[in-house]
């Protein structure tokens, strides 16, 4: 355990989530470094996962579970689970995706020696049901606000922030691309986005979720340049050609 051992909050929204979501849960219950709360947010599910959350609050007293009345999406799901996490650092963790075991450990103390608000970590790929596919996404040593506009490489499962430099923060509200935009706002502070060149994460391709579809991520992206950042369009078709070419060579 490090000697700074301050609370790492892990943020994740949960949506019909059991066929993962308990070996989520448990790659968290098994990092090295050990103070953390996982703040869990369910929007309604109509599957088994109600009853899975509430079972795993009550076997770890790090877990804490927040039932949404109504299905919101992932975006409320997350500033409902920031509202209430109480940690310096903030971290985030979808419900299929997987941490090893040194992830917290490691990204911390890499944020500690350096002084830094923002890192974000080197992840594998994997399949919908749990096979390596021997790919892994490499990042930069580091991404300011232009870089990521041009290369959209930050995994929202690597980030941790500190949240005592950056002040405090939610997610704009929007179907997809929630988690890009947050970076963006960041860096647009002026804040450095620094990558760990370790593989801490595991990152699973679900077939037909949001993120899958690589048409629809393109199209929001391209809403981001220009309704949300409000990029000229020249800019913005620069960037969006650089994030097409980087895109597909993350894949490659």
């Amino acid at each position: 355990m490090l000697q700074d051992s301050p609370l790492i909050s892990v943020i994740t929204p949960s949506y019909n989530s059991s066929k993962f979501i308990s070996n989520t849960i448990e790659s968290v219950m098994n990092q090295t470094y050990t103070n953390w709360e996982m703040i869990i947010v369910d929007d309604c599910s109509t599957d088994h996962t109600r009853e899975l959350l509430t079972a795993y609050a009550q076997k770890d007293e790090r877990i804490h579970v927040i039932f949404l009345k109504q299905n919101s999406g992932a975006g409320a799901a997350r500033n409902k689970a920031l509202e209430a996490a109480t940690g310096r650092f903030i971290t985030f963790l979808d419900s299929d995706d997987l941490w090893v075991p040194e992830k917290l450990e490691t990204q911390l103390q890499f944020m500690l020696d350096r002084n830094i608000a923002f890192s974000f970590t080197e992840y594998e790929l994997m399949n919908e049901e749990g096979e390596r596919l021997n790919k892994t996404i490499h990042v930069p040593e580091k991404i300011d606000y232009h870089g990521l506009l041009k290369n959209t490489i930050i995994g929202c499962l690597t980030v941790m922030i500190d949240r005592e430099k950056t002040g405090d923060f939610r997610m704009m509200n929007i179907k997809s691309r929630q988690d890009f935009v947050l970076w963006l706002a960041i860096l647009k502070k002026g804040f450095t986005a620094y990558g760990l060149q370790k593989t801490l994460s595991i990152y699973r391709i679900v077939k037909g979720s949001i993120s899958s579809n690589k048409l629809n991520t393109a199209k929001k992206n391209w809403y981001v340049f220009r309704k949300i950042e409000k990029l000229s369009f020249p800019y913005a078709l620069w960037c969006f050609i650089h994030y097409a070419f980087y895109a597909v060579k993350k894949r490659i």
